[in-house]
């Protein structure tokens, strides 16, 4: 079922797989939360596995994909929120990438009874100062101002997709959709709260899977949050970069579909 779902000021686009036919209505449903480098048909690839034995809920975050261009302030957060609200889901298991992992950490810091566990890929956090290299923030900036896309696409496939062939056309699509919702979010995007500083307070089952051909600078972010939250299990796909979701959809696969069944496990008892 798709349809748009009503957040603060605005709306976004939004998928309900609903329960697969046999499976357990009273299970909490998985949420995917799309990275800033693509939308959340990152997540296609991996979708027939996923709605074959949960119910899967995604969406687009404004701007990006099928939702519309932000007009006022928002949180990441408060979306997600007003999303789960919609769908009538109190509790859900989360599963987010980059921009998506920082989206379902302040979650489970905010409001951690919504929350049964948590599957971190590539994530971002707030707060850490160290998560992106100054030099390609700059660069990015001085592309924007000379109006360069293709240069910000070639800087992302550079930095981000080191994983690729240069030549990597699925990747380069997905890059090229999301760079105006950089600059539509950007005005209006209002941080949440910084959680790195936290993590040690999260209280709920979580692996975190890094790219081996991340950035360096995600890359020890990535595991410096590992050793921060507590009982979380680090996972290195040594052939992924930034977009493990292309690189290696089997093992994403398998790592969420384990990570769920350990968090249900441990509610259970």
């Amino acid at each position: 079922m798709d349809l748009m779902v009503p957040v603060k000021d605005g709306e976004v686009w939004a998928r309900d797989s609903g329960v697969p036919g046999g499976a357990d209505g009273e299970r909490p449903p998985l949420v995917l939360l799309h990275p800033g480098v693509a939308d959340s048909r990152v997540w296609d690839g991996m979708l027939p596995r996923l709605t074959a034995r949960h119910r899967v809920i995604r969406y687009d975050a404004r701007a990006y994909g099928r939702s519309p261009e932000p007009t006022a302030a928002y949180s990441l957060v408060e979306d997600l929120v007003a999303v789960l609200d919609h769908f009538g889901v109190a509790r859900a298991f989360l599963a987010g990438s980059s921009m998506g992992g920082a989206t379902a950490i302040g979650l489970a810091l905010h409001d951690p009874a919504r929350v049964t566990g948590l599957a971190l890929v590539v994530p971002a956090v707030t707060g850490c100062p160290d998560l992106v290299s100054p030099d390609f923030t700059a660069e990015v900036g001085r592309l924007a101002g000379a109006g360069d896309i293709d240069g910000i696409v070639a800087l992302v496939m550079r930095v981000s997709a080191a994983a690729g062939t240069g030549d990597d056309p699925r990747v380069r699509r997905y890059v090229r959709a999301v760079i105006p919702a950089w600059f539509a979010a950007h005005a209006h995007s209002v941080e949440d709260p910084p959680a790195y500083d936290r993590l040690g307070e999260l209280d709920v089952p979580c692996v975190l899977a890094l790219g081996e051909r991340d950035q360096p600078e995600v890359v020890r972010a990535n595991e410096e949050m590992a050793r921060r939250i507590p009982g979380c299990r680090l996972v290195r796909l040594a052939d992924s970069d930034h977009f493990p979701m292309v690189r290696e959809p089997e093992a994403v696969t398998d790592l969420i579909l384990d990570a769920y069944e350990s968090a249900h496990r441990r509610a259970a008892h």
